[in-house]
């Protein structure tokens, strides 16, 4: 089997990794990675074949990430059944993370596509897919 095409790796500069290391280190974890690598700017978390990174680059350029401008606005990842994406959902705000939509929650990509959609305090976007039943 080969691996072409298939993502490798996301990383996300962030300005605060002692922060980022909470929030996405809580979520990556929860939704079953491990932790992967960690030096002095950044940490690394794997599931499977694919890893996420944070970094605090002292390259950065800006010290802010904001979602609505062009580039990245968000990552989905599968968050298993309904029950675990509730459980996911009512655990995020101790993690820094916060429920966008939630007037719409959880159907705020339409009537059959039942997800969360969480922003951490550095503005970064997951949308979180719960299984089709």
């Amino acid at each position: 089997m080969t691996s072409r095409g298939l993502l490798h790796h996301v990383e996300l500069w962030v300005p605060d990794l002692a922060r980022a290391e909470r929030s996405w280190g809580w979520l990556l974890t929860a939704l079953g990675a491990a932790p992967y690598r960690s030096w002095e700017h950044g940490r690394s978390w794997r599931l499977g074949g694919v890893y996420v990174v944070v970094e605090q680059s002292p390259a950065l350029s800006a010290g802010t990430h904001e979602r609505t401008r062009p580039g990245l606005n968000h990552l989905a990842f599968h968050a298993g059944d309904a029950a675990a994406l509730d459980g996911l959902v009512a655990a995020a705000p101790a993690h820094g993370w916060r429920l966008l939509f939630a007037d719409r929650h959880p159907f705020a990509g339409g009537p059959e596509h039942r997800a969360a959609y969480l922003e951490d305090a550095d503005g970064y976007e997951v949308e979180l897919v719960a299984d089709r039943t």
